[in-house]
């Protein structure tokens, strides 16, 4: 693989404003595969699945978390294409700056492998996993809290899964 140990990419933040997200690069370059990512595909580095299992790809986002685009907790930031479908409550997330974890990631901590079991993956996404994650990421903005935000963190330091009671 040649070119930058980082990858950058446009995503949505508070208020629908476009960002440079930044990971560890984990795919080789030039894909030109979906945003969506299925465990095992080809186009995921060997490295780069050492880094996904353990979300070590995502320490770069500190930078990110530093310079305001995104805070330690919220939605994860979705690529343009996503957030542009959102319409009315559905938009709430976008009240917030997106997270590092948050209550949609840790309910979906296994995406990938869930995903390579879908015989559609991207059909999958769009009609089951996308819209739960909005739901479950506009619940906790009308819950958040400092004690919650506490629950996720240390829930993602755990490797644990949340609990849809802790978001009401």
């Amino acid at each position: 693989m040649t070119g930058s140990v980082f990858f950058k990419q446009q995503r949505v933040g508070r208020h629908g404003k476009i960002f440079k997200m930044i990971k560890f690069r984990t795919m080789t370059i030039n894909h030109n595969g979906s945003t969506i990512s299925v465990k095992g595909e080809c186009r995921i580095t060997p490295l780069g699945a050492v880094l996904r299992k353990y979300k070590l790809d995502e320490l770069p986002e500190l930078w990110n978390i530093l310079i305001g685009d995104m805070s330690f907790v919220g939605p994860r930031p979705d690529v343009p294409g996503y957030a542009d479908k959102l319409e009315g409550e559905d938009r709430l997330l976008l009240s917030i700056r997106p997270g590092l974890t948050g209550a949609a990631s840790l309910k979906f901590s296994s995406e990938e492998e869930l995903l390579a079991l879908q015989d559609d993956p991207v059909k999958y996404n769009d009609e089951v996993l996308y819209p739960e994650k909005v739901r479950i990421n506009n619940n906790y903005v009308r819950h958040m809290s400092f004690g919650l935000d506490l629950k996720i963190i240390i829930f993602t330091i755990l490797g644990k899964k949340l609990k849809e009671e802790y978001l009401n």
